[in-house]
């Protein structure tokens, strides 16, 4: 397409958004709202998603070693745990420093667990993390099965609750934001093709002088992506305000208890970028829908 021509049709979609105030105003606020509800739903989804993979990180699988198990054999079940496909590290960690770790969660109550320094009654372990968290369960029940595994322990319950809960709340959020954008694209659709049905006479004298199909539908095309842009300039706004606030009150709060939420920056700019694209795309979508079902040309 040439420059000067590109010019004509970003003039007459400039032209159309005033020669149609009302109908843009409408327009651009029904795309604000659903923007807003898109960035709010998307940065809450993304930081669940960072804190619930956070959790499934710290998920591991604990192997108790049978006391009476000799080194080789203790050396044969690591091997054997080794050579499951979907394991990624295996970590031993000696009873002594198992008895530690349980009198420093207890705090001062630990104290009476002192005393079984001497006569520690607790197993070796061998701590064991899958490279997909999702795989946990699968390979604590093959681990039990193993010669010498005593006990194996994953926070079984628990973890099937998480994995669960992760796995609705991310379909949930998916779905959500496809529906938000889906009533966006119909917004602008109705929008721009009462302007189509307003312009009709002038498109049929168009297409009479020689007018190609492409050479019409670009104004159309323009003035649906102005829509979606300056639909997300407040978004933009409002999501980067209400997430700096949020993050300066939880994020000290969050962070004793070792959860993390995604930084300021650049996730905010990152989340800008997409509030523009997705401004941009669901405009121009508007107006592709609206011209191929309403423009007869």
């Amino acid at each position: 397409m040439k420059a000067r021509t590109f010019r004509r049709h970003a003039r007459e979609s400039f032209k159309s958004l005033f020669r149609n105030g009302w109908m843009t105003f409408a327009s651009i606020s029904a795309v604000t709202i659903t923007l807003i509800l898109v960035g709010v739903f998307f940065v809450i989804m993304m930081n669940l998603n960072k804190v619930a993979t956070t959790i499934e990180e710290n998920v591991e699988i604990r192997v108790h070693i049978d006391v009476a198990a000799t080194q080789e054999e203790r050396a044969a079940l690591e091997e054997q745990i080794k050579n499951i496909s979907e394991v990624n590290t295996v970590k031993f960690s000696p009873k002594e420093k198992e008895l530690n770790n349980l009198i420093d969660s207890l705090g001062e109550d630990g104290d009476a667990f002192k005393l079984f320094e001497q006569d520690n009654p607790l197993n070796d372990v061998f701590v064991v993390k899958t490279k997909d968290p999702a795989d946990t369960i699968k390979v604590a029940d093959r681990i039990e099965g193993f010669d010498h595994a005593a006990k194996v322990k994953y926070g079984q319950g628990s973890v099937e609750k998480l994995f669960k809960v992760t796995s609705v709340s991310r379909n949930v959020g998916i779905v959500l934001i496809i529906g938000l954008l889906f009533t966006a694209m119909f917004l602008i659709s109705n929008t721009i093709k009462i302007t189509i049905v307003a312009r009709r006479r002038e498109v049929e004298i168009m297409k009479l002088v020689g007018a190609t199909n492409w050479f019409i539908r670009w104004p159309f095309f323009l003035e649906g992506m102005w829509l979606g842009i300056l639909g997300s300039i407040i978004p933009i706004a409002a999501v980067s305000t209400i997430y700096y606030y949020a993050y300066q009150y939880l994020q000290p709060k969050l962070a004793s208890n070792f959860i993390q939420i995604l930084d300021f920056a650049p996730f905010v700019y990152q989340v800008s970028a997409l509030l523009i694209l997705m401004g941009a795309v669901i405009g121009v979508w508007g107006s592709v829908m609206s011209i191929r079902k309403f423009l007869r040309v």
